[in-house]
């Protein structure tokens, strides 16, 4: 059962990265290509930094992470910054917005502290993913993306519908690294649609004045 686990664990000691989920972000970077050099990445539930590890190296350094997490995340890189704080927190929000406004990629592996009780940790796996999405329209650019995990579970079909009213391209995927019998799976969105709706509203509006 946990071969494959021990496999990308010592894959991870080998090659220096922080957490066999690095290669989550590895393998779903590879197949959808949602961040590229020079981007500026948003990362949700960023401890303990395999993903900011991973970002970094694909932004490379004239792109641009900021972590975010409620646990500290030690590590530092040169194109990085980390926020510990609460993402439902106003105050967490305003610290995002004094290091970058708006950004090419959101990457949320955000995950409820499980209860054993299937149907509450899908739920509140949800309403992790529906923050993410709302942080989104408040952070990301026209035509970004967004990439959130999410528990299995009969809600997973209205939140689909509702990211498709916000994005051109949506794709439920699991990649290789994650356990067979791992309950999570990963919601792959391309082309963010509100940032470009809201400035041809503002155009609108001033035309009319």
């Amino acid at each position: 059962m946990y071969e494959q686990k021990d496999g990308y664990y010592r894959m991870a000691k080998k090659e220096g990265y922080k957490s066999r989920a690095s290669y989550k972000l590895i393998q779903l970077n590879k197949k959808f290509n949602i961040i590229k050099k020079g981007y500026s990445v948003l990362d949700l539930g960023a401890a303990p930094g395999g993903w900011v590890q991973i970002a970094s190296k694909l932004v490379g350094e004239d792109g641009l992470v900021v972590g975010v997490d409620l646990k500290l995340v030690k590590e530092k890189y040169d194109n990085s910054y980390f926020i510990q704080g609460d993402v439902f927190e106003n105050s967490t929000v305003e610290n995002i917005k004094e290091i970058k406004e708006t950004f090419d990629t959101i990457i949320s592996d955000l995950a409820p502290n499980t209860s054993g009780i299937r149907s509450l940790d899908h739920q509140r796996s949800i309403d992790l993913c529906y923050r993410a999405l709302e942080l989104s329209s408040k952070f990301l650019e026209y035509k970004g993306n967004l990439l959130i995990k999410v528990f299995q579970g009969e809600d997973i079909k209205k939140l689909v519908d509702d990211i498709k009213n916000e994005f051109y391209y949506v794709k439920i995927s699991k990649p290789e690294s994650s356990r067979s019998s791992s309950r999570e799976t990963y919601i792959i969105c391309k082309g963010y649609k509100k940032r470009k709706l809201k400035i041809e509203d503002t155009e609108l509006s001033e035309e009319s004045a």
